[in-house]
């Protein structure tokens, strides 16, 4: 069984060598381990000190790509490279990368298809109560939107079964984290999660420029992602809020108007009649994206056929 141990870099030249030198050499089950780093548009040495480090195997992009993009072309080239299991953690050396056989070991015993790595939030100095307290509800939402438990979705230290990844198809371009939750809960695959202790924070985060605009990437991820996988739990929602908000002025004009006072509550037939116009476009809505969703099913379920074709011809001509 081989392992690929894949490290998205962007100018990681300082901390590249602590994350190459602590991945463990051996691990029980797997008899082979290679690295492959992403390079996402690095302007310093990252590569030159990889190569030195004597990793052989890399994804390059001229220009930075984003996270998303360089953990789906990553784990495509680990594919190609025949991985049974796809390891992905950081370059700024946040995950232990000693913590990586307890990663893959539920993998191994064919108990999970995915394990995401817990980093227990509410114990990292680091992080702000404001932080904590948004990552927390942030996996609430997935964990719902998805109809799994995993504590830390945002966590991007994570093993994947070879199976798994080829069944997942990376859309957002922000952060693939949580859009990979919701994607496998709703196609069945077995996910769990491992404690695990994160390392010193050795620089600030390159995937946002502040906390506000974390939350609104995040919040705009998962309600594009429950669009693509339960239309009808966010339409049908929508639509029973506004129905609900619409009887009450519409009642409202009724009982006016059945007691001969019409002609001064005219306002709340007008905002009622539009909140209840709202409520039936969401229903529409909600049955128009559940048969797109239905469409998408279909479609991904023949780019999974593609993959497939795709590493068979690869390995057969190499």
């Amino acid at each position: 069984m081989k392992l690929v141990v894949q490290i998205p870099c962007l100018n990681e030249q300082d901390t590249l060598p602590l994350v190459i030198n602590s991945i463990p050499k051996k691990i029980v089950g797997i008899d082979k381990i290679e690295i492959l780093v992403i390079d996402d548009g690095s302007t310093d040495k990252t590569i030159a000190v990889a190569k030195k480090l004597g990793v052989k195997h890399f994804v390059h992009h001229t220009r930075n790509m984003g996270l998303a993009k360089s953990f789906s072309d990553g784990v495509m080239k680990a594919l190609e490279m025949g991985a049974d299991i796809v390891v992905n953690t950081d370059g700024d050396n946040q995950y232990p990368q000693a913590d990586i056989p307890k990663l893959v070991k539920p993998i191994i015993d064919g108990r999970a298809d995915i394990v995401v790595a817990n980093r227990q939030v509410n114990q990292i100095r680091e992080f702000s109560w404001a932080k904590k307290g948004l990552q927390l509800l942030g996996s609430k939402v997935v964990n719902l939107a998805a109809g799994t438990d995993i504590p830390d979705a945002a966590s991007g230290f994570r093993a994947y079964s070879r199976e798994s990844v080829i069944a997942l198809n990376i859309i957002t371009r922000f952060s693939y984290c949580m859009e990979t939750i919701i994607q496998a809960g709703n196609k069945r695959l077995a996910i769990t999660s491992i404690p695990i202790k994160t390392n010193a924070k050795t620089r600030p985060s390159r995937l946002f420029k502040s906390t506000p605009e974390h939350v609104f990437k995040s919040t705009v991820a998962i309600l594009r992602s429950l669009t693509m996988y339960k239309p009808y739990l966010l339409f049908i929602t929508l639509g029973t809020l506004f129905l609900a908000l619409g009887s009450v002025p519409f009642l409202r004009y009724l009982w006016f108007y059945f007691h001969h006072d019409s002609d001064g509550h005219i306002q709340s037939l007008v905002i009622g009649g539009l909140l209840l116009t709202c409520s039936l476009l969401s229903y529409v809505l909600g049955v128009i994206a559940d048969l797109v969703r239905i469409n998408r099913i279909l479609i991904e379920d023949q780019l999974t056929v593609s993959k497939r074709e795709h590493l068979k011809s690869f390995r057969a001509n190499n």
